[in-house]
């Protein structure tokens, strides 16, 4: 039984299915069944209710997961140990915003720095995949660090500061922020993350008046929308790849503009690990 055909258990279990689980690993849904069907016959048993529509994993799959994601965590740390390349597969969790301003030269210099690392990349919320981290799910995530400071569970690296800009519709005059809002609709930051509760309250000092009916997270939808005219946003400056496809008027909002601090962070017991260290110089480049 190779070792391979562990990881690719612990893959559909993770991901619910033999598809998420076949995403995961790199392998056809049809590779992923005959694993699990040769990992069956190895243990005499099944690991898997097929009797429904949907095949589910039953308590055995559970139990033999558990027992080897301990031992195939232990032999990771032995071959990282032993091997002078950093080698090995890591999971990154990157909130939506920096999925187009950030992640791009990441992964661009992880592959030329490090060409046998695997990096596995998660999308959530700041919050989300603080609790994945905290599980285990993902080892390492780079968002938008709270304003209270973050778990002290976790290690915190500053990587910098991104500060809020306004974006109006490319064909507008208006000069100023209350002119601004005064002509047009808001289109609202999700204020349920970090940079979007900043933007709510700069907007109700200098707007209070704002009228609001769309609310979104991905900086790439938002500035798609303002350069529509279809209203103005204040959010994390969407920069260049942004506004070459979607152009808008970018506004300063001068030195006391808020901000929000992109930080790296890991499980404090992952902070000498190999791989999440490569994660590290790569955002720190």
């Amino acid at each position: 039984m190779k070792i391979e055909s562990f990881r690719t258990l612990n893959a559909v279990l993770r991901g619910g299915s033999f598809a998420a689980g076949a995403a995961d690993m790199n392998l056809s849904p049809s590779a992923v069944s005959l694993q699990m069907k040769q990992m069956e016959a190895y243990f005499g048993q099944p690991l898997f209710d097929r009797s429904a529509l949907q095949v589910k994993p039953n308590a055995f799959a559970a139990e033999v997961d558990a027992v080897l994601q301990e031992a195939l965590s232990r032999l990771d740390e032995l071959r990282r140990r032993s091997t002078p390349e950093v080698e090995g597969r890591v999971r990154l969790g990157t909130i939506e915003p920096l999925q187009v301003t950030l992640l791009p030269p990441l992964l661009r210099v992880l592959r030329e720095r490090y060409p046998r690392l695997d990096v596995r990349l998660v999308r959530g919320r700041a919050t989300e995949l603080t609790e994945k981290l905290k599980t285990g799910e993902i080892d390492a995530a780079i968002i938008a660090r709270p304003e209270t400071g973050g778990s002290s569970r976790l290690s915190w690296t500053p990587l910098f500061r991104e500060k809020l800009v306004l974006i109006a519709p490319p064909h507008s005059r208006e000069k100023t922020v209350a002119e601004l809002f005064q002509q047009y609709e808001w289109i609202r930051f999700d204020k349920t993350t970090v940079g979007g509760r900043l933007a709510a309250r700069y907007v109700a000092r200098h707007a209070p008046y704002a009228r609001c009916r769309i609310d979104l997270q991905s900086l790439a939808a938002l500035t798609a929308l303002v350069s529509e005219g279809l209203g103005v946003c204040v959010l994390p400056e969407p920069g260049p790849n942004l506004l070459d496809v979607h152009p808008v008027r970018v506004l300063q909002l001068g030195k006391d503009a808020p901000y929000r601090q992109i930080a790296f962070v890991c499980r404090q017991s992952d902070q000498d690990n190999r791989l999440v260290q490569a994660l590290l110089d790569g955002a720190q480049r």
